[in-house]
């Protein structure tokens, strides 16, 4: 089984992401024991940004950091366990905490859950359609 970013690799709609968490320099990280859940915004959510907002985004390490580290939580979190989670926040290692809602589908803070439960070796990527900025 690979680990979380071999796994977005291969999956083919995780680019934007799989850049930015090189450019961010935390491809050793995401790669370490964890475990980690990753809710990983799609090259498609990425799009939705303000035109500009990503190339801005890139060129500012701290920013970009702060941005990715608010997509990963400790743990290896499944949609079972997120079932009795609604209306409860979920600590990000950016230090955010992002609110989960689960009375239709489940969302996580302003993202949907379009996928759940990609296995991986150190942990579990959940795709989600939006862009988790922090406050």
């Amino acid at each position: 089984m690979a680990d979380i970013v071999d796994t977005a690799v291969a999956a083919g709609s995780f680019g934007t992401l799989v850049k930015a968490v090189q450019a961010a320099g935390l491809v050793e990280t995401l790669k370490g024991a964890g475990p980690f859940t990753v809710f990983a915004p799609t090259d498609a959510a990425f799009a939705k940004l303000p035109a500009g907002t990503l190339d801005a985004v890139l060129a500012d390490k701290a920013k970009l950091t702060a941005i990715l580290t608010n997509h990963v939580v400790a743990g290896k979190v499944t949609a079972k366990d997120v079932a009795g989670l609604n209306g409860k926040t979920a600590k990000s290692l950016q230090g955010s905490e992002l609110k989960i809602d689960t009375t239709s589908g489940v969302k996580v803070g302003a993202a949907t859950v379009t996928q759940a439960d990609i296995s991986c070796s150190n942990g579990v990527i959940h795709v989600i359609d939006t862009v988790l900025l922090p406050a």
